[in-house]
């Protein structure tokens, strides 16, 4: 390679020290390298010349060979504009210019052939193409120049200091010449050949100056598997040096408690899609290695019953287990259903929170320790110093996305060896986005419902149809049935033109008035001892409505609430949308969602809706909330910097991010220590990775 890539940017030809600055705080760019992974937004085609006589009124972009005939000032309101006549064979156009109007009567020649390029308007009856980018045909014709051409990244300050499209474009000749076009391949040939990729070269050069468009196609192509391969490569291995060195508590047996529960107390048939997630995490938990398995389940789809499987796993061989959960009324939640199913088999199981007496908390403490406490239920109060366990086997996180990666370590070091881990969620993820978030966990997936669960009917309708839905509400509570209705905001907020949560209390208390109902209602800024007031007397049937925020959206389990209404349904996202619906359909009866929402809708607004009414499948849900928001804003998963992806787009680009998979795991199996010489610049590379944050850092 001519020139080192980690070269300063200030030391390329044409660049200086005040480009260099602008380009830097700008853009990130620092070095060469950088530069070369400055990936362009988007080609214009270059490859066709207009002639005038063909031009349309449509504001076009377009590029025309002619000459210039003459130039002309005119005046307007502020300053002069420069006019200068334009011909080809076919006609007649005008070049304007409100700035720079100097240099260019200084530089262009009149009878010289150019080359124009730039948007078309059509003006006073004639064509008009204002700043056009120009240059001398024969110049044109000598650059380093393709068919498409790249247009780059930019920002207003750097267009208004003049570094504009061509400058960058300019820059980039430049670079390609200094390093002779070669760049170091970082794929073997093995896989260079079976997938008749271009080399790094090729398709380095053809991003930035693509020849036609079918070679631009295979550039993009080589660039995004290859970012893609080493972000799975790197998360691949951290799961295979998880497994061979964080040893784990082998649970060598299934013994009573799993056998007694299993033919005895089931309280229903286990789906085919529970059975086969149970044999996963035996398969787990009979191994040396320790479990770090991700389970996700849609709404309903029984995963709590998994999760108590898996702890009589634990218990049967001798260790104790904790489940913790977000909120204190999910984790009471938990508690209450697995304590019935614990009495039937004598299994001593307790509840910690935040809010537990200091007397409670003291006999809780004594019985880890001593071992005769077998389950703890809680929140982040788990996590305390003083909760010590005697032999903790088994760690399961409910709605894992919500705790932070220190939090769950802090759990995992409850023991001098780390236990089992099972991370829950309820929030369906995306194929594509598990691949590359969660590679490093091996992930279980309850795809089916339970036997006899009716499918919860949604519809979509205006606020002009208050009325009817208030009937709607008043024949359902007759029939013994009680509703939730979900607010977005709590007070009303003047910049937005939503309901809010007090009107809407107050509108149905009229509507619905006293002793003939009665209302809860639960917002975030109650005091949690009130909160939980109002919960109780829902969960008891004492009220049959619940006016409420998203706090209901996970950790109320009423089976007899059979319908839920939500407000401006328009502001809220899919997959919360989705998880707010779960709170009804829990029961034998039917169950029904209503999105209410005013008439003025968002396109994105009318789709999640009418996904909404179409779908159930949280999976399906899942993939159109990726579609629309992106993988940066989907659970935060931008936080983990593996999706700050420079060319690849996990959603555009999934079939190409499974290929990568593939070839990652192929290549890991047969070779898991990359110690062939076929693997070697894989092996380099991977090292390199611990070394920069940034992928594009080390594989150009």
């Amino acid at each position: 390679m001519s020139a080192n890539l980690q070269t300063p940017i200030d030391y390329l030809k044409g660049v200086g020290p005040n480009r260099a600055d602008l380009l830097r705080s700008e853009l990130g760019i620092q070095t060469y390298q950088d530069l070369i992974n400055l990936f362009p937004n988007r080609y214009i085609d270059r490859t066709r010349y207009y002639k005038i006589n063909e031009l349309q009124r449509n504001n076009a972009e377009v590029q025309i060979i002619g000459i210039i005939t003459g130039f002309k000032e005119v005046a307007q309101k502020r300053g002069k504009r420069l006019v200068a006549n334009f011909k080809d064979e076919s006609g007649m156009m005008e070049l304007v210019w409100f700035r720079g109007q100097k240099w260019i009567r200084e530089n262009l020649k009149v009878g010289q052939p150019y080359v124009i390029f730039g948007k078309t308007n059509w003006f006073n009856g004639k064509f008009s193409m204002p700043h056009p980018e120009i240059e001398l045909q024969k110049e044109h014709e000598n650059n380093l120049r393709s068919a498409m051409q790249a247009i780059y990244p930019s920002t207003e300050k750097l267009s208004n200091k003049g570094v504009t499209n061509k400058v960058v474009s300019k820059i980039m000749q430049q670079l390609f010449l200094e390093t002779n076009g070669r760049f170091v391949e970082t794929l073997p040939n093995s896989v260079i050949s079976e997938l008749k990729l271009i080399t790094k070269s090729e398709a380095l050069f053809n991003i930035h100056f693509p020849k036609t468009p079918e070679l631009l196609a295979r550039a993009q192509f080589r660039l995004k598997f290859e970012e893609l391969f080493y972000i799975q490569l790197q998360l691949i291995i951290k799961n295979l040096i998880h497994k061979s060195k964080i040893k784990g508590f082998a649970f060598d047996k299934v013994g009573d408690y799993f056998n007694t529960f299993y033919k005895d107390h089931l309280p229903f048939e286990l789906t085919n899609a529970q059975k086969r997630v149970l044999k996963e995490i035996r398969h787990d938990l009979g191994s040396n290695a320790q479990m770090n398995r991700l389970l996700q389940g849609d709404v309903g789809s029984g995963k709590t019953i998994v999760a108590f499987m898996s702890i009589l796993m634990g218990l049967d061989n001798g260790y104790q287990c904790c489940l913790m959960a977000p909120t204190a009324i999910l984790s009471a939640q938990h508690h209450q259903g697995l304590s019935e199913l614990c009495k039937s088999l004598g299994i001593s199981i307790s509840l910690l929170q935040g809010s537990t007496k200091t007397s409670e908390r003291k006999i809780i403490h004594k019985n880890l320790e001593n071992g005769s406490l077998q389950i703890l239920i809680g929140t982040h109060a788990l996590l305390e110093d003083k909760v010590k366990f005697k032999n903790l086997g088994l760690a399961i996180v409910d709605e894992q996305h919500r705790f932070g990666v220190k939090q769950r370590s802090k759990l995992w070091h409850k023991n001098e060896l780390p236990p089992n881990v099972l991370v829950m969620t309820a929030t369906p993820i995306p194929r594509t986005l598990a691949m590359s978030v969660y590679g490093d966990l091996d992930i279980s997936v309850i795809d089916e419902l339970p036997a006899g669960r009716k499918p919860i009917k949604t519809v979509h309708r205006y606020d002009n149809n208050r009325l009817k839905v208030f009937k709607f509400m008043k024949d359902e509570i007759a029939l013994g049935r009680q509703i939730y209705i979900v607010y977005p905001l709590i007070q009303e907020n003047e910049t937005m033109d939503y309901k809010d949560l007090m009107d809407g209390y107050e509108s149905v208390s009229r509507e619905f008035p006293m002793p003939d109902y009665q209302i809860s209602i639960v917002h975030g800024k109650m005091k949690p001892a009130d909160k939980e007031y109002e919960m109780q007397r829902f969960v008891k049937g004492e009220t049959q409505i619940m006016v409420a925020t998203t706090v209901i959206e996970v950790g109320v389990n009423v089976p007899n609430a059979s319908v839920m209404i939500i407000e401006s349904a328009e502001r809220f996202g899919l997959s919360q949308l989705h998880q707010l619906r779960g709170r009804v359909g829990r029961g034998a009866e039917q169950s029904y969602c209503i999105l209410m929402t005013s008439h003025k809708l968002s396109q994105d607004s009318k789709t999640r809706l009418e996904t909404m009414v179409r779908s159930s499948d949280g999976f399906e849900i899942a993939e159109v909330d990726l579609k629309l928001r992106g993988p940066g804003d989907l659970m935060g998963t931008q936080q983990s910097g593996v999706l700050n992806l420079r060319i690849a787009d996990i959603v555009k680009d999934k079939d190409i991010l499974e290929q990568a998979r593939y070839y990652a795991k192929n290549i890991l199996k047969t070779d898991p220590s990359l110690a062939s010489p076929e693997h070697k610049m894989i092996l380099f590379t991977y090292r390199q990775m611990s070394k920069f944050r940034n992928i594009w850092n080390y594989i150009s």
